[in-house]
């Protein structure tokens, strides 16, 4: 898996060894945290589904069918990996119609795990967190590197990358974004759009973060610097944090970078002479989100790993445990622990 082009250094060193990634979908868990609680009543169906090696796109269009409803009438929280068992949210928009029955979709494939009514429908990115078990099979490092190595990753956390599966398949969705770009236009599909604008935003995102990895200084603070709380939207300027908070040696708090859009770059100092630079270096992609009336957001730059537990199923193999915020990417963990290899038809081709 060559993430070099899309992803900058590691923060934590070279890494530990080798791996295979996903060699069978079990190798691969995910389920997502989801802390809003269901009325029983209104007009939106939702399930909570497992499915094993199927898109969530596809269990998407299967549901629509089965419930005689249009797509866009089913939702979900996110996008989910193929190559792996996930456990994930949906609803159905039934207006005045009573439960459909789904029961013909049902194998081992795909299975419902509860369902109950709401009267809202489900929001993307709506779940808190999503919990990841994953095994790392024909594994070639010491297991005091590998144990040392975690134990890092759990103390100081890892850089907030957005995983290769952002950019495509040999970074054809950047091509595509860079197209329409230059063409000074949108794609019509809201869905196209809408992923060839979040490629556009990572890519910029991504090179902030390389910058500041290369530099030392993706973990703790330079001049100008805005924070954000681990799971929170809303930032901050630094100088508002105390000499004596120990917020964010404790993970608790953290630098960000731009997701690009219209206004002003809240930072300022070195944080925004850095950001500009980077942003200057993208120019036609910068201009083109901020066309497409995006505003300038932020994202943390530094990724908390709660929950991170291991062991050692074999001597050839590890299984980790861990849970990340929503919109973070099981790989950034990954990468900087080993060199992993996906078994054939295994890609990270979409998000968790």
């Amino acid at each position: 898996m060559d993430d070099s082009q899309w992803l900058g250094p590691r923060g934590l060193g070279e890494p530990c060894g080798r791996a295979v990634l996903k060699a069978q979908p079990e190798d691969f868990r995910v389920t997502e945290i989801l802390d809003i609680e269901l009325s029983g009543q209104g007009e939106h169906l939702w399930l909570l589904i497992e499915k094993r090696d199927l898109n969530t796109e596809e269990v998407a269009r299967q549901l629509a069918r089965a419930a005689g409803i249009k797509l866009r009438d089913v939702s979900y929280a996110g996008i989910k990996d193929r190559r792996a068992i996930t456990s994930q949210w949906f609803s159905l928009q039934l207006p005045g119609k009573a439960d459909p029955d789904l029961s013909a979709l049902w194998d081992d494939n795909l299975r419902c795990l509860a369902s109950q009514r709401h009267s809202r429908k489900l929001q993307r990115g709506a779940h808190r967190a999503n919990r990841f078990v994953i095994r790392l099979s024909s594994l070639q490092a010491e297991q005091e590197s590998l144990d040392a190595r975690l134990q890092c990753i759990a103390t100081t956390g890892v850089p907030n990358y957005f995983g290769p599966q952002r950019f495509g398949r040999d970074g054809g969705n950047i091509d595509q974004a860079r197209h329409w770009a230059e063409r000074g236009g949108l794609p019509p599909a809201r869905g196209t759009r809408s992923r060839l604008l979040s490629t556009a935003r990572s890519l910029v995102f991504n090179r902030v973060l390389a910058q500041r990895v290369e530099k030392g200084n993706w973990n703790h603070l330079v001049e100008g610097d805005c924070l954000a709380f681990t799971d929170s939207r809303s930032h901050f300027s630094a100088q508002r944090l105390a000499a004596d908070d120990r917020r964010l040696d404790e993970l608790d708090v953290h630098p960000t970078g731009p997701l690009w859009g219209q206004g002003e770059l809240p930072t300022a100092q070195t944080a925004q002479m850095l950001e500009q630079a980077v942003a200057a270096s993208e120019p036609v992609l910068c201009h083109w989100l901020e066309s497409a009336g995006l505003e300038q957001q932020r994202r943390i730059l530094r990724l908390p790993i709660s929950g991170l537990t291991w062991h050692y199923p074999s001597p050839d193999c590890l299984e980790i445990e861990f849970t990340l915020p929503t919109g973070c990417f099981a790989t950034a963990v990954l990468r900087e622990l080993l060199v992993l290899a996906d078994e054939p038809g295994g890609g990270l081709e979409s998000e968790t």
